[in-house]
């Protein structure tokens, strides 16, 4: 008896030990994610002669090593108040991102509801056909389209103009079919009661569809903004004045020596409204990402 009770003590033992360890490495993988943001906020709060210091061996081809430390030795906001008060490049471009990511989740929310409810909810010909072109089309990297998309949009004057990439964003496929997975889900039978009672069509998807549908609506829209925010193939090559460019191509014309710490500043403000969008919508962003991994 005594043994016994000695053994379960020893597995209780090797068992929690085990269990710290796990602990352990997943923290320290949970920090190697984390340093590339770590890094970044910290250093958008380091002087521009911090930086040269630590990170000369990089921006400026200096020898020696780069080095960077977790937190800021004599924290300043001066590369804020450059990029917020200094640069007002930086609030158009912002202003173009804003027009560009919520021009297409509008569109999206129109087009892409009512095609997911009539692939969900109606018969018709060449039904099956249709939704595999859907997804065909949802599997093709930008690059595959770019040519045709470029001449298309040649053909009806829209290039070097934001409704060039806005058009093209409100019918993509893939917001239609995260949404069709969730009204798929909605029971027929349930339908069908509704048109006894003398529902229209468009009552059933307004007043059934989108409210018990709205999980994967949100998911869309979630994962739309976190495309169309970080754009950056589809404005190089669709618009050619700067002034129409969105704020996730500003970068690129901030890469001297000089203009390290405003590049770390501009880099954490525009991070900032994707973080605040995925934490507000995180639980519905599981649930798309899991309708989108199951297999038609």
């Amino acid at each position: 008896m005594q043994r016994n009770s000695d053994r379960k003590r020893e597995q209780r033992k090797n068992f929690h030990a085990g269990q710290k360890l796990l602990w352990g490495l997943l923290a320290l993988l949970a920090l190697a994610t984390l340093y590339p943001v770590i890094f970044l906020i910290a250093g958008s709060f380091m002087g521009q002669d911090e930086l040269g210091t630590y990170l000369g061996a990089v921006i400026a081809g200096r020898e020696g090593y780069a080095d960077f430390p977790l937190l800021p030795h004599y924290p300043t906001l001066r590369h804020y108040v450059e990029i917020l008060l200094d640069s007002p490049e930086f609030f158009v471009m912002f202003w173009n991102s804003v027009r560009i990511t919520f021009g297409v989740l509008a569109g999206q929310l129109v087009v892409g509801t009512v095609a997911a409810w009539g692939f969900a909810k109606y018969e018709f010909p060449w039904k099956k056909g249709f939704f595999l072109i859907y997804m065909i089309l949802m599997l093709m990297p930008f690059q595959v389209l770019m040519l045709s998309d470029y001449l298309i949009l040649d053909k009806l004057m829209l290039t070097n103009r934001l409704w060039g990439i806005i058009l093209p964003g409100i019918f993509s496929t893939f917001p239609v079919f995260i949404i069709y997975r969730f009204f798929t889900e909605i029971p027929d039978s349930l339908l069908e009661s509704a048109r006894l009672d003398g529902a229209r069509e468009w009552q059933l998807f307004y007043h059934i569809g989108l409210p018990m549908g709205s999980s994967g609506v949100i998911a869309a829209m979630v994962l739309g903004f976190l495309e169309y925010w970080s754009l950056i193939e589809q404005p190089l090559t669709f618009l050619k004045e700067k002034s129409l460019f969105p704020l996730s191509v500003f970068l690129p014309d901030i890469t001297s020596v000089r203009q390290s710490g405003m590049a770390f500043a501009a880099s954490v403000i525009t991070f900032l409204p994707a973080l605040l969008v995925f934490l507000g919508g995180q639980d519905y962003l599981e649930k798309g990402i899991m309708a989108g991994a199951v297999k038609e």
